[in-house]
């Protein structure tokens, strides 16, 4: 939408930069973003008017720009909840830059000013290095969620007690594994969002449905997973309301983002596998999707990716992976023929 019309240009060169964010947040918030982004465009932007100042924005130049982003770069000094006072990453870096370009393409479409990043390169970052579950490590996970560690009571034999969370930690691994769901839409489901008979599950558009950008879309269980799901709701009185969270914490409420993250990484902790997280869950269902012959744009659709570029850094893993595996596995060289 674009307010201006012949000759309106100039009207709106006068507008602060403090008005403008305020204008920008409210837009965004409109067309369904996470509060998690919302959040970070807020910072960057309220960070960025406190070093520049609040100025008209026709006013601001591409040099303002790279100058912001060099001190961001070399002299700002972070101030994190943990003390550490470390330079930004630059995956950190580029988020910034990835913040005012927003900014400043929606003045453009709105206000027909002209965009000062456009020129701009985004700062360059290394891919970071994709972490995936073996299926060894899946199946120590599912083991350690079975059992309570080994008691040895004085002048007793040791035992071990059935977890009272087993058929929920179970069902929420492999649930993770195979739909691939980012931890805010899990966290986001409800009962009636899965479809136990089919597999099917439904990833609401929106805010509610947790999905990255507001953007629903559909993914499915397999029949291991939709049998450990069944178990676990068939065990909770509310287990066939389909207004009720699909998966709940210890206190009976829907799991976050935090909570999630802490479970998950217990169990890993009880397995004794280190860096467990919602997301590795991700990427080993990409890539052995990607292995077991899956297409890269089914794949897309299936991770509710805006575009193929993660999914075309998944497929360079699973080709790498089939190469590595080919060099070991040669028959001409382990005949030495």
């Amino acid at each position: 939408m674009n307010h201006c019309s012949p000759g309106s240009k100039n009207s709106h060169t006068s507008i602060l930069l403090s008005k403008a964010i305020d204008g920008f947040l409210t837009f965004k918030i409109a067309e369904g973003l996470s509060k998690r982004t919302i959040d970070s465009y807020e910072h960057i932007l309220r960070h960025w008017l406190d070093q520049i100042g609040d100025r008209k924005v026709a006013q601001i130049k591409t040099s303002d720009l790279i100058s912001f982003l060099a001190w961001m770069r070399t002299d700002y000094k972070p101030r994190r909840w943990n003390g550490n006072t470390e330079p930004l990453s630059a995956k950190s870096l580029r988020n910034v830059y990835v913040s005012l370009r927003a900014f400043f393409s929606w003045l453009e479409r709105e206000f027909g000013l002209e965009n000062p990043a456009k020129t701009i390169p985004p700062p360059k970052y290394p891919q970071h290095v994709i972490q995936t579950f073996s299926k060894e490590d899946i199946e120590k996970l599912i083991k350690s969620c079975l059992y309570s560690r080994e008691a040895q009571p004085n002048n007793r034999r040791s035992f071990v007690m059935r977890r009272p969370t087993a058929n929920r930690d179970q069902a929420l691994i492999m649930f993770l594994l195979d739909t691939g769901l980012r931890a805010s839409e899990l966290c986001s489901l409800l009962v009636g969002d899965v479809d136990l008979k089919t597999g099917q599950v439904s990833v609401r558009h929106g805010v509610s449905g947790g999905a990255k950008g507001g953007k629903g879309r559909v993914t499915y269980l397999g029949k291991a997973s939709k049998k450990a799901l069944w178990r676990y709701l068939a065990n909770r009185e509310d287990g066939d309301d389909p207004e009720t969270p699909l998966f709940l914490n210890n206190a009976s409420r829907a799991f976050n983002r935090n909570s999630l993250r802490i479970m998950i990484r217990r169990l890993g902790e009880r397995a004794g596998i280190p860096h467990v997280h919602p997301h590795k869950f991700r990427h080993t269902f990409a890539i052995t999707y990607l292995r077991s012959g899956g297409d890269v744009f089914t794949l897309q659709l299936l991770l509710g990716h805006s575009s193929l570029d993660m999914v075309r850094h998944y497929a360079q893993v699973a080709q790498s992976d089939v190469a590595t595996a080919h060099r070991k596995a040669s028959p001409v060289d382990n005949w030495r023929l």
